[in-house]
């Protein structure tokens, strides 16, 4: 007759009982593991930048400093005793501000991210933004005019921010106006300006600020009006521009606009009698300058980056000098503006995390981005001083596209010509005149 005993005597149900206690005791030699496996989070960082499109020399080189962080944070972040992975999840807005919008929403919504960060013009900065506000997600944001960033998005002057979410470091009017000034008082000219601003964030803001601060400045300032992004005909401008004898140009168009303008400006007679040529938006990189052949020879532009400024990534360790060269070598592209905006995002996105118990926690992480304190790539961001809750103005720093020497493996180089607002960045050669 069966018992209920297997082989060696033991009733099941004890057997049960021991392989049961045997199953709890491995389980609980197995725990510190377990627990080390199971504890292990990932913090999921969104990066919405322009990759393609008309906007794309923005972001051309978001890919090489996107592989540079990654592997700086192969081992992951160390925030409060703890290691977290990290995932950076990487977007390409294809300049459309509605897809901008789009992929922030995918990211905030479908991949759970914890902090997103976003770079280059309103096109993209604000619309991303705009969707982290209302998600509730903190975000952080580089390179555009914060006027447009701040009272592009309904703030008032004068009361209190509407924003709780979302936070930018960047250039401004006044910090324009400073540059501008630095080099227009070192080349002679008639003191009269023409302002090409197109009818967009970037122009309208430039317009209602910075026009009054150039005349009180002394400055006279003909207005070309604005114009819709993708005008193919700038005759009326040109014009208008040649009949009041300006001298210096100011611009703020997207790169194929000031390209169709310039040509034409060179075809009817303007660009001769230009004294200074200062491009914005345009005319920040080697390859938006290239297409103009010696055109581009002597424009000046407001830099927010240059390869020689003296403060290396916090979160890299590279220098300016280094990042550039890297960028050369892997890319085989001349090193632009962007790349070290671009770091500098990356840097302060992730010195804000660690400074946080729990960088999971949303509401902890906005809370350490309005009170953050760092230096970055591009300089010191302060978001404890302003000019307005939400805002950390940074520097601009004065340079030219000048054309290089014979035998130079790109057609122009990129020199530091002013640096009234850093005196710690070197100047290399005083501004020429454009004509």
């Amino acid at each position: 007759m069966q018992t209920n005993e297997d082989q060696a005597g033991i009733p099941a149900a004890t057997r049960r009982e021991v392989l049961g206690m045997a199953g709890a005791a491995g389980l609980a030699l197995m725990a510190p593991t377990l627990a080390t496996a199971q504890g292990t989070e990932t913090l999921k960082v969104g990066f919405i930048s322009p990759r393609t499109g008309p906007l794309g020399s923005f972001g051309e080189g978001d890919g090489y400093v996107l592989e540079l962080a990654r592997k700086a944070l192969a081992n992951g972040l160390a925030i409060g005793g703890k290691t977290y992975k990290v995932e950076i999840l990487d977007r390409d807005t294809q300049s459309d501000p509605a897809r901008a919008s789009q992929l922030a929403k995918a990211l905030i919504n479908n991949d759970k991210i914890d902090l997103m960060l976003t770079t280059s013009t309103p096109e993209v900065v604000n619309p991303v933004s705009d969707a982290c506000e209302a998600a509730g997600v903190p975000c952080l944001a580089t390179v555009m005019p914060w006027e447009a960033f701040y009272f592009g998005r309904g703030a008032k002057p004068g009361e209190p921010s509407p924003f709780k979410w979302t936070y930018l470091f960047s250039f401004g009017v006044s910090n324009f106006v400073k540059s501008y000034l630095s080099q227009w008082g070192a080349v002679p000219n008639n003191k009269r300006v023409a302002a090409l601003l197109p009818n967009d964030a970037d122009g309208n803001a430039i317009r209602a600020a910075m026009l009054p601060d150039l005349a009180k400045a002394g400055y006279t300032i003909i207005d070309g009006g604005p114009y819709e992004t993708g005008t193919t005909d700038f005759s009326a401008q040109i014009a208008k521009f040649k009949a009041e004898k300006c001298e210096i140009l100011m611009t703020f168009p997207i790169p194929p606009d000031f390209a169709t303008f310039w040509r034409q400006a060179a075809q009817q007679g303007l660009a001769r009698t230009m004294k200074v040529v200062q491009a914005a938006k345009t005319g920040l990189f080697p390859s938006t300058i290239e297409v103009l052949g010696p055109l581009g020879n002597n424009i000046s532009v407001a830099a927010y980056w240059h390869k020689n400024f003296p403060y290396p990534s916090t979160l890299t360790g590279v220098s300016g000098v280094q990042l550039a060269d890297g960028y050369e070598k892997a890319a085989g592209k001349q090193w632009n503006q962007q790349l070290g905006a671009s770091l500098s995002l990356l840097d302060a996105g992730f010195v804000a995390l660690k400074k946080v118990a729990n960088p999971k926690d949303k509401a902890a992480v906005a809370k350490a981005l309005a009170g953050l304190q760092t230096t970055t790539m591009m300089g010191p961001i302060d978001f404890t001083k302003g000019p307005v809750a939400n805002v950390s103005a940074t520097n601009m720093i004065g340079a030219q596209w000048v054309k290089a020497a014979d035998g130079a493996k790109f057609k122009f180089d990129y020199v530091i010509t002013e640096n009234a607002s850093d005196p710690a960045v070197p100047v290399a050669r005083k501004p020429s005149a454009f004509a």
